[in-house]
């Protein structure tokens, strides 16, 4: 029988120890708040602007948390925040009938009355050896968010530019554009790695409070930051395979407190940078000779940073010493000034032409411009010239059956009156049309001299034949001829040269041709000097990696060929498709920034699809050439109302996709890692656990991880690709209630499980 898991996981109220360290004895005015929207209109980003400048005075911001982050209408903009994508928008009074009073809670925090360790749950681990996990539940995330919204009003524009990770429209591959488009001739480079599973203890809490009471003067929205890591509830955890990937044991306050407590460490490389740049100045373009060995080889010295969260890559174009140098300070102000444990033995300098170097769980390594775009081959440029010889005959047999139409159609209008005029006097027609066949007649005519003076070789045949021999040009001759006649021959003589002799027309064609061949040499040269003098960053997929990722989910046999995944099979067919639908563009869309996304584009097209087709055919026991003949190749269902539905991504979208139109991805929450399996139950129905959703028509799903098939754990990084990583082993075999519009998105990747509350888990 169903029940709900609240009863069979501890509180954490256990963890009394941590009382929440609100004092009520603190009285507001009523003209506090007179900075507070309307919270029944929605609240902009500059409405939240104004209203968090709005306690700024004295360089610092005073009592965000009772004036800011209680306000209502924040609250209820952190409640938008937090819907996953809907076509069903939620009101104030619905978030109030159905889940809680935003009036409440506000009240709740306004007077320091929020009890947080009421609003947290542990889950107990799956087995013996795992460890419990501790979630907000739904009223704790909306207080989460708007916090969050807060520190990312106060601090997002006092970020350097190299900071990603947690910002808008500054993710993963905004920072693999910087280093494709910008990071120029690196010589060396390292990443900083920091100690495994390095937790933030107190004392980095403490630091991270210290910082942030150096601009916010509200010792009340700090000490709530405290109590959410000693609870628990805000994990951030150094060199881990879950930060930014949307895992429901990330917070969502992680990666603003990341980027808080990292931002004294980047503002100390920009200052070095900035040092750096004025010691070594670019030579104006004056200064240096024209062709000389200088113009052509000159590598300034430059500092590339790129900090993702808890990953930094540091790229130099100097020496190996200046590398040195920059690790061990780099080193030395993370270990001394923000008591962090840095991986030595892992935190090495490697050479940016000979190896690479693995960062956002991609490739790097520095190649030359012709190895990014290479010349065409022998065989493309045989192909374009037959695809343009091709073209060339398509437009003369379309020109040819064009004149052959334009002569028949002609011919019919002069039969036509030709017939009129030997059985009439005259023309007698009912309607006038000698205007429509003037202009038909002129518009073919202007057609054809337009064709024909495009041809150097009938004009040169044509001024050959009416300028050459003709007795008039003979001095003799025009003596004894009238002066009318003279005159009129010689003016048609210049009439020939202007439109017919094809000598200017051919020098044209001549100068063009030459010009062809300068420029394809300029680009030649061009080519070849950036080929020895530059130096750009290739970024890979780690195709390896990948493929021993697809074989350990069981995708692939040891051969490395397709298979079925038995596990799948009690699941619809169209829930089948659609997870492998979710893996397949999830894939696509974070690795679409590579240069070897063609491979990449092999493992979902071929693996992915025919091991759903597989799948499909030993769930209904026929074979595969049986599967493709009913579902297609391009894994066809039909809905309730018969018509035909796609969820996979088709061969001809897998060739459009790739770096031309850059996105910052979905977060990539371990597709391989979890399959939701429906279960059949007559108990009543739950309300779906998706965040704000308040429909009961819903079937409960059970979560299991597939690492426990493999026999892996769920939270070693070392087993699985690092830009994947695992979902917490503590939600195996839990069970949740969806509906059918959030289990839908949360198989095709457009939801992830920190997108629900996973405190209102089912247990059976």
């Amino acid at each position: 029988m169903l029940l709900t898991f609240r009863n069979s996981i501890t509180r954490c109220h256990s963890t009394a120890k941590f009382p929440f360290p609100f004092s009520p004895r603190i009285h507001f005015s009523t003209t506090s708040f007179a900075h507070n929207p309307n919270p029944a209109k929605p609240l902009t980003k500059p409405d939240l602007n104004s209203l968090v400048l709005s306690n700024y005075s004295h360089g610092n911001f005073h009592n965000l948390l009772q004036k800011v982050v209680a306000c209502p209408s924040v609250l209820f903009r952190a409640c938008q925040n937090l819907k996953p994508n809907s076509s069903e928008s939620i009101t104030l009074d619905s978030v109030s009938a159905h889940f809680f009073s935003l009036e409440e809670l506000s009240s709740q925090l306004k007077t320091n009355q929020f009890k947080i360790d009421s609003c947290c749950f542990t889950i107990p681990p799956s087995s013996h050896k795992g460890n419990s996990l501790v979630l907000p539940n739904l009223k704790l995330k909306v207080v989460i968010e708007a916090i969050r919204m807060v520190l990312e009003t106060v601090y997002d524009d006092r970020f350097v530019t190299f900071s990603y990770g947690g910002r808008l429209n500054m993710g993963r591959h905004t920072a693999i554009r910087y280093l494709k488009n910008s990071v120029e001739n690196p010589s060396w480079w390292f990443t900083v790695s920091f100690n495994s599973n390095e937790m933030f203890d107190a004392k980095h809490v403490d630091k991270l409070c210290l910082i942030i009471g150096e601009k916010i003067k509200d010792e009340y929205l700090v000490d709530m930051i405290k109590t959410l890591f000693k609870l628990k509830v805000v994990r951030i955890e150094l060199g881990s395979c879950y930060l930014g990937r949307g895992f429901p044991q990330e917070c969502g306050l992680s990666c603003i407190l990341i980027n808080i407590y990292f931002n004294s460490f980047d503002k100390e490389i920009q200052e070095l940078r900035l040092k750096t740049k004025k010691e070594n100045p670019k030579f104006e373009a004056n200064e240096l000779v024209a062709g000389s060995a200088d113009s052509l080889h000159y590598k300034p010295l430059k500092i590339y940073v790129v900090r993702y969260l808890d990953e930094i890559l540091v790229i130099t174009s100097g020496t190996k010493m200046l590398t040195m140098d920059l690790k061990s300070r780099f080193i030395k102000y993370l270990e001394e000034h923000l008591g962090l444990q840095v991986d030595r033995g892992r935190t090495v300098i490697h050479s940016a032409v000979s190896e690479k170097i693995d960062f956002l769980g991609m490739e790097l390594q520095a190649v030359t411009p012709s190895v990014l775009h290479p010349a065409p081959s022998e065989k493309a440029i045989r192909a374009r010239k037959k695809y343009l010889r091709q073209k060339e005959v398509r437009l003369l047999e379309l020109r040819n059956a064009k004149e052959r139409n334009r002569k028949k159609l002609g011919m019919k209008i002069m039969s036509h009156v030709y017939k009129k005029l030997k059985h009439s006097d005259g023309f007698k027609f009912e309607f006038q049309i000698e205007n429509e066949v003037n202009q038909i007649f002129r518009t073919w005519a202007d057609e054809v001299v337009q064709e024909y003076l495009q041809s150097v070789d009938e004009r040169w045949e044509w001024h050959r034949m009416l300028s050459a021999g003709d007795f008039l040009s003979l001095k003799r001759i025009r003596d004894q001829l009238p002066q009318e006649l003279v005159d009129a021959y010689d003016n048609f003589q210049e009439q020939v040269d202007k439109y017919l002799k094809p000598v200017k027309a051919k020098k044209a064609l001549e100068e063009e041709e030459r010009r062809a061949e300068e420029e394809e040499e300029q680009k030649y040269a061009e080519r070849t000097i950036k080929d020895l003098t530059t130096l750009r960053v290739k970024v890979d997929a780690p195709i390896e990696l990948i493929r021993k990722a697809v074989k350990m989910a069981g995708f692939t046999n040891h051969m490395g060929r397709p298979r079925p995944i038995s596990l799948l099979m009690v699941l619809q067919d169209t829930d089948i498709i659609k997870w492998y639908a979710g893996i397949g563009r999830r894939w696509l869309d974070f690795f679409c920034c590579c240069h070897n996304f063609k491979m990449l584009k092999t493992v979902v097209t071929y693996h992915l699809r025919f091991s759903c087709i597989l799948t499909l055919a030993e769930k209904h026991e026929s074979t595969k050439r049986e599967a493709m003949r009913h579902y297609t190749k391009d894994l066809k269902v039909s809905d309730l109302d018969g018509a035909e539905e796609i969820h996979f991504p088709t061969e001809r979208e897998v060739k459009m996709m790739g770096d031309k139109n850059l996105s910052d991805p979905w977060p990539v929450d371990g597709p391989l890692t979890t399959a939701l399996i429906k279960l059949a139950s007559d108990e009543p129905p739950y309300r779906c656990v998706a965040h704000f959703c308040d429909r009961t028509e819903t079937t409960v799903y059970r979560i299991r991880l597939l690492q426990n098939h493999l026999n892996e754990r769920a939270m070693d990084g070392k087993n699985c690709h690092s830009g994947i990583g695992s979902i917490h082993d503590s939600l195996n075999r839990k069970c949740i209630p969806l509906c059918s519009e959030h289990i839908s998105e949360l198989y095709m990747g457009r939801l992830t499980l920190q997108d629900i509350d996973c405190t209102s888990f089912v247990a059976d």
